[in-house]
């Protein structure tokens, strides 16, 4: 588990460089092929401060699960070849208890084909089809619970344009984190999960009991330039098609950031700032009220004697939420480590986020890495009438905080062994208050 970055410097489609090396036969390409691995311990213990009535998403309770991601692609023959990663995941001794409230995010045993993709690259043009790991701003796999989301896809990257990566996507099935994801079934009932028409759309909430929707089709497509020193700018756009519930609406994302490092003697000061916002359709969709715009900034410092740290600030529109894009990795610059972006994207939301960290290699400890977070939320009351639909919105005046802190060590005796250690005390005041709290502990051994 790696600590979070200060910036998003780059849209990374995961897996999609092609071999050093090409193959002169099918079998050479076979033979000459990557195995890649992961081994996983993981134990979480979560109090979300409601009293456990049996439902999803209260209670308070642990759960321990064991995994493994096994990955392989064969080398390059003629531009073309072959890649496939199994994941599977085992939670031996969940009680009751923990089947409903980890059952759409991490209980379920079994094994899941998540990714089976062909490669083919021509000049400086890749393509990439089939089920696949995907990392952009709008559309992300998240990779924090024990089961990494997938889409089914087809991505094509161009880089002829100097200093410029030219990205277009589209994907009509998408590999949630357990069977229950979208709440199909009971959390003890919650298996391995499936590749389906219908995704996270992060940044809807659960205010219509999930965030998950149909959709039929998805297309995507993004720009990175880095032609001025120092600075990465960042642009995406994406758009899906007949969404589920919606009469037929299409919803239409957009994604802007812009990334300057000043590069000092001993330090580097970083600027960032971001647009995100989303449009409806349809007058069925627009009922939803998810038409918001989210703006963000952030300025810190990394590399200072070993520090780094950063302010960043978000605000969202009145009245009207951001959809963030598909699959639960898109993220903010004031998401809250471990209860993430989704709670800084609703409408009338202002979020401040305080991060430190120290890698304590400077002192000797290679490997060793600290991280702390301070976030604040207010989200004010939607006004859009007592009978209306605002996802990701709230009916009282909410403000929330969170502490945040993460440790995690590289063991250099062990080479490819993580541990990771992550707590978070959140309180969420209205007209009483609420605290939660959650704790993770991961192992990772990758080979």
């Amino acid at each position: 588990m790696k600590l979070v970055k200060l910036s998003v410097a780059a849209f990374v489609v995961t897996g999609l460089a092609s071999s050093s090396f090409a193959a002169d036969t099918l079998a050479d390409a076979f033979k000459n092929g990557k195995v890649t691995g992961e081994l996983k311990a993981w134990y979480f213990d979560r109090d979300t401060g409601n009293q456990n009535d049996g439902t999803l998403a209260k209670g308070d309770t642990d759960i321990f699960s064991t995994g493994v991601m096994l990955g392989y692609v064969t080398d390059s023959l003629n531009g073309l070849s072959l890649g496939a990663t199994f994941q599977g995941s085992h939670a031996p001794s969940a009680n009751s208890d923990a089947k409903n409230l980890y059952g759409t995010d991490m209980y379920g045993s079994g094994a899941v084909l998540s990714e089976a993709y062909v490669t083919y690259t021509l000049g400086n043009t890749t393509a990439k089809v089939g089920r696949q790991f995907i990392t952009s701003p709008l559309v992300s796999s998240s990779g924090s619970r024990m089961i990494k989301e997938a889409f089914q896809a087809a991505v094509l990257i161009n880089t002829d344009l100097p200093d410029t990566t030219l990205i277009a996507g589209y994907s009509d099935k998408f590999q949630g984190r357990t069977s229950n994801y979208d709440r199909s079934v009971g959390g003890a009932d919650s298996e391995m999960p499936r590749f389906k028409k219908e995704a996270v759309f992060y940044g809807t909430g659960t205010t219509a009991g999930s965030n998950v929707f149909g959709f039929d089709g998805a297309y995507t497509a993004a720009a990175i330039n880095k032609s001025i020193t120092n600075l990465t700018l960042i642009g995406q756009y994406l758009f899906v098609n007949d969404v589920e519930f919606t009469n037929g609406g299409d919803a239409n994302v957009f994604y802007a950031e812009g990334n300057y490092i000043v590069p000092l003697s001993t330090a580097k000061v970083l600027f960032d700032a971001t647009y995100r916002g989303s449009r409806t359709s349809n007058q069925t969709f627009d009922s939803f009220h998810v038409e918001g715009d989210m703006y963000q900034g952030r300025i810190g410092f990394s590399e200072l004697a070993g520090f780094n740290a950063s302010f960043a600030y978000s605000t969202v529109t009145s009245g009207q939420s951001v959809l963030l894009g598909a699959g639960n990795g898109p993220t903010t610059y004031t998401a809250p480590l471990i209860e993430g972006a989704e709670v800084t994207s609703g409408a009338n939301t202002d979020a401040y986020k305080v991060e430190v960290g120290y890698d304590f290699s400077q002192v000797g400890v290679a490997g060793l890495k600290v991280l702390g977070q301070y976030v604040k939320i207010n989200q004010d009351k939607h006004t859009a009438g007592a009978l209306a639909t605002v996802l990701n919105g709230v009916s009282v005046d909410t403000e929330s905080t969170y502490w945040e802190g993460q440790i995690s060590y590289d063991l250099p005796s062990v080479k490819g062994l993580t541990l990771s250690l992550e707590y978070e005390d959140g309180k969420k005041k209205t007209t009483s208050t609420v605290s939660s709290n959650e704790m993770r502990f991961r192992a990772n051994y990758k080979f």
